[in-house]
């Protein structure tokens, strides 16, 4: 048995139900402190106050901080979790897909494809009727779907063995050609160049309870068919042939986990943007804690990514106070980091 694996059945033994518990009051507390910081600091007693009497539907006194709290910060805090949350839960899902850590929506391209189908919608103003923000979405969400078929099928055709190696390339290729299709797009609309540019840096400014709820129902609804696949994604992890051997039926849980992934990452572009990388740090962190069942790992990288999003968003938000980064902006610094130190460490271990 190696060393890896060893730690990693170490780390799977030694986890408790326990650390949900933990998880959870991390997440709560970066949630309130997310909302008490910003240009005008309010305490953080005074912060969770106006929370709890919200969610209890109690009347709130006529204060300023009631106001930018609940008109403000706290809407664009809960769009934030939510989406870090939709973000890791499909980094983990790719990763135990395709047996390959540095699978997530912006390493495969699905990300870039989200963007450019969102772009292609603010562009042109592709709108539904009574869903004026239908139009991004629906367009996010089936550039994801088809960005992701796309470069599974030119995988398949280069490298039969669809080696993870092959995947992750293509999918730097299609990300680096569908963000110059995106600057085309740009070109011929001028007249929302400020408006795409800083979408595409990712943003979750002027967030609203109603993209809150939208993100909401797809987490459920999407990331619940992921989570209810952790046992298939557990035989996935070591193999395909294992998969088949013990009875799962391979291209179903394939195709699934490919279609609830481009759903949610295109929910999550459509209203934040792109904000890469999130899928690819937390489920690293959280494994570390849970061990590597997706049982286990799926439901904590909920909190994990939730948390780390959160964080990010405050940093952004203050660092160059009274301007505001792009969260993609800060997300990417911090996976560019992560991503050198995998690297290194997958090349030690095969050393």
């Amino acid at each position: 048995m190696s060393s890896g694996t060893a730690k990693a059945r170490g780390a799977a033994g030694a986890f408790s139900p326990l650390i949900y518990l933990l998880f959870a009051a991390i997440m709560l507390s970066a949630l309130v402190l997310c909302v008490s910081v910003g240009s005008v600091a309010i305490p953080f007693g005074e912060t969770a106050a106006v929370i709890v009497r919200a969610v209890a539907g109690l009347s709130q006194d006529n204060s300023t901080a009631a106001s930018i709290i609940l008109s403000s910060r706290l809407p664009r805090v809960l769009c934030v979790a939510l989406t870090g949350a939709s973000l890791s839960l499909c980094g983990a899902a790719m990763q135990g897909l395709l047996k390959n850590p540095l699978a997530d929506g912006s390493t495969l391209g699905v990300s870039s494809g989200a963007s450019l189908g969102a772009v292609v919608a603010i562009a042109f103003g592709v709108t539904f009727p009574s869903l004026p923000f239908a139009g991004t979405m629906v367009m996010a969400m089936l550039f994801a779907f088809g960005s992701i078929v796309l470069i599974l099928s030119l995988a398949y055709k280069l490298d039969y063995s669809l080696s993870t190696n092959s995947i992750i390339l293509i999918g730097i290729i299609y990300s680096m050609f569908a963000s110059s299709l995106m600057s085309l797009v740009i070109t011929f609309s001028s007249d929302k160049l400020h408006n795409i540019t800083f979408w595409t840096m990712g943003s979750l400014a002027g967030s609203s309870y109603q993209n809150a709820l939208v993100l909401l129902a797809a987490l459920l609804i999407c990331g619940g068919v992921l989570m209810r696949l952790s046992r298939e994604l557990n035989a996935f992890a070591v193999g395909e042939d294992n998969a088949r051997h013990v009875g799962v039926n391979v291209r179903a849980v394939r195709l699934t986990v490919l279609i609830a992934v481009s759903a949610l990452i295109g929910v999550c572009v459509s209203i934040g943007g792109t904000i890469g990388f999130v899928g690819l740090v937390t489920p690293h962190i959280v494994r570390m804690i849970t061990g590597p069942d997706h049982s286990r790992l799926m439901p904590a990288t909920l909190f994990g990514g939730s948390t780390f999003l959160m964080l990010c968003d405050l940093a952004a938000r203050t660092i160059a106070n009274p301007l505001q980064i792009p969260i993609g902006v800060v997300t990417s610094l911090i996976g560019a980091l992560v991503f050198i130190v995998i690297f290194y460490r997958s090349g030690r271990s095969s050393a």
